[in-house]
């Protein structure tokens, strides 16, 4: 059941919109239906809040994840550093230089293998949830294979 309303429109506004209904060759009051309905739906200001909402969610998840991953790679760094001092003894004097050339040789070493292993787009997170979890890391081998 439709409701009838009764309003005046300037004079000019009205030629619009009979000029506007002639052309488009509907009613003049499905014109004006249709023009309150968009007028009183959200507007797209609104659908856009709600989709920067939603984008806004979404990173902030993403930067939450990145921030856990570092967590875990400053544990796992710090972890290893205080291991690492533990274990290894102080080297007398006389064995300083070598140490030292030794250990140039052994950063090059790192970096390349690190440089390696970027390209091949390798992750730590990856290779843990595989050491972890075998059972997923074994399915992934074989997903990504085929």
């Amino acid at each position: 059941m439709r409701t009838k309303h009764t309003f005046r429109l300037p004079p000019d506004l009205a030629g619009q919109l009979a000029d506007y209904a002639s052309c488009k060759r509907v009613p003049q009051a499905l014109v004006v239906e249709t023009a309150l309905s968009s007028y009183l739906s959200p507007d797209n200001s609104e659908r856009m809040e709600a989709a920067l909402g939603r984008r806004l969610d979404r990173l902030t998840r993403q930067v939450e994840r990145l921030e856990r991953h570092l967590t875990i790679s400053n544990e796992a760094l710090a972890l290893f550093v205080r291991f690492w001092l533990t274990v290894t003894p102080p080297l007398p004097d006389a064995a300083q230089a070598a140490a030292q050339s030794k250990g140039r040789e052994r950063y090059e070493g790192f970096v390349e293998a690190l440089g390696r292993r970027l390209a091949r787009g390798q992750s730590l997170a990856q290779e843990i949830s595989r050491d972890v979890n075998p059972t997923d890391g074994a399915s992934d081998r074989t997903d990504s294979s085929s």
